[in-house]
């Protein structure tokens, strides 16, 4: 098995210093393995801790115990020990990430925005704008739209435009947040399509899908997160 992602014995508690310093454990001893090629789904009740494991994965919160390794540049990678270069390398090139909502950059165009990535890989910034009307194109975005900053766009083109951006760079490993909630059936079924091309080459996924067919369509197997224990205040 050709393991890209071993995440092992996690742990994260926030602090509501609000609240009279209450802690709040949501990842308790969780471990996970995803290997190339693989679809893992990430289940559990509201609160179990999905969004917050996805959120670790790429280092966007930092836990409490534990170690996540991501197999970049042919070596193992700690990202819970990285340095901040190290982790932006590892999601420059190795580990995308596709959230529920596009962070929209002001007044540069959609175009722009999903081209970055593949400049950042040293790809002509021509080609990599006809890669991203491609790209825009395929997910049903207009193209009198593509010189457009995407503030205004509606919920779900700002989503496809979200996905071309963290998918149009053929990473090894994809991290996605709910990616087809607020897409209609047509561009459900380009993303699901999307993505089983990424697994087709070799990558591993990493996805919350509150839509069981989008789920039911792409993931070879179902993790449920522990739920961790009740919270305590702290003295």
């Amino acid at each position: 098995m050709n393991l890209l992602i071993d995440a092992s014995r996690l742990s994260k508690t926030f602090t509501l210093h609000q609240q009279d310093s209450l802690a709040l454990p949501v990842l308790d001893d969780v471990s996970l393995q995803v290997a190339a090629g693989e679809c893992v789904a990430l289940a559990g009740p509201s609160g179990a801790g999905k969004s917050t494991l996805l959120k670790a994965l790429y280092a966007n919160y930092l836990v409490q115990g534990g170690s996540i390794r991501i197999r970049h540049r042919d070596a193992w990678l700690n990202m819970a020990a990285a340095l901040p270069h190290e982790i932006a390398d590892v999601r420059r090139h190795t580990l995308g990430y596709v959230s529920q909502f596009l962070r929209a950059i002001p007044r540069v165009a959609a175009l722009d925005i999903v081209a970055e990535p593949l400049c950042e890989w040293g790809m002509d910034p021509d080609a990599a704008r006809r890669e991203a009307g491609a790209w825009l194109a395929r997910l049903n975005i207009p193209e009198r739209l593509w010189r457009l900053p995407p503030a205004t766009f509606s919920g779900g083109e700002q989503q496809r435009v979200n996905i071309a951006r963290g998918m149009i760079a053929p990473r090894p490993i994809l991290l996605l947040d709910e990616p087809t909630a607020s897409l209609d059936a047509a561009n459900r079924a380009v993303v699901i399509e999307l993505m089983r091309e990424a697994l087709a080459r070799g990558a591993a996924l990493v996805g919350i899908f509150h839509d069981e067919p989008t789920r039911d369509a792409v993931a070879d197997r179902v993790f449920e997160v522990p739920l961790a224990n009740k919270p305590e205040h702290q003295a």
